[in-house]
């Protein structure tokens, strides 16, 4: 009986978690709030006691947020994040958070339905305005955005008492998207190839440039070596010879 009389007057704080007692209804504000641990009585009507869990705790959205780029594509996103309550604002976050349905061990899962889950839908709604399709849809695009929004919502979240542990945005293209992005991947594809194709015919082009420059060199430089040759082969150099324009022109 004695055990009976006690558990209804009071209530021990679950290992892993930091209690929240809340004295006179909270009339004097902030000041009726203070940290418990053990064994807390809650015998009066004017008491009452949170418990803020200081284990990771697990976020997900129940469905793909439809959300819109600054140039009007739609994009699908099903976040996922992980947090903490800090310890030292275990006290802020009861304060602040007490309108939320949920009380006792089951406040910190109200207060992430209820205020973490929507101010983060609402960072991740207001931040991809912020970014084009082309920045989305480009290497690297996604994780940029992923860790813009996380460097947001890990701001917030310490503004309102948690540490966020991860985030991913799992950002993922409409069908209309994903066409676009395998027309321009075959559209690149070509024009790398047909750069390639350009750039060996310039090579090309250069080669036999440079052929013909040999063929005139050598055509200019041993025409003349040969006919004087051929003549001096032929002359002997038995018979006189009196001077000619031709021969003397040759042997310039």
């Amino acid at each position: 009986m004695m055990v009976l009389v006690l558990s209804s007057c009071g209530e021990r704080v679950k290992p892993n978690y930091i209690g929240v007692k809340m004295e006179n209804w909270g009339k004097e504000g902030k000041k009726d709030f203070k940290n418990v641990k053990g064994w807390v009585w809650t015998w009066f009507a004017s008491v009452d006691l949170y418990q803020v869990g200081l284990y990771e705790q697990k976020g997900e959205a129940e469905k793909n947020l439809d959300l819109i780029a600054a140039d009007n594509t739609e994009f699908h996103i099903f976040p996922v994040y992980t947090y903490k309550a800090i310890e030292d604002s275990a006290v802020s976050i009861v304060f602040n958070n007490k309108q939320v349905t949920g009380g006792g061990s089951k406040f910190l899962k109200s207060v992430e339905d209820e205020i973490l889950d929507p101010a983060m839908k609402n960072i991740i709604s207001s931040e991809i305005r912020t970014f084009t399709t082309e920045q989305l849809m480009e290497t690297g695009g996604s994780l940029a955005f992923e860790n813009h929004v996380d460097s947001v919502i890990r701001a917030e979240f310490k503004r309102r008492g948690f540490r966020l542990e991860q985030f991913v945005a799992r950002l993922t293209f409409t069908d209309a998207v994903i066409k676009v992005i395998d027309d321009r991947n075959k559209v690149n594809q070509n024009i790398g190839v047909l750069t390639q194709q350009i750039e060996e015919q310039k090579k090309r082009n250069e080669l036999a440039q440079l052929k013909k420059l040999e063929n005139q060199i050598q055509s200019e430089g041993l025409t003349k070596q040969i006919l004087t040759n051929k003549f001096i082969e032929t002359w002997g150099g038995k018979t006189v010879l009196y001077p000619n324009p031709t021969f003397l022109k040759v042997l310039e």
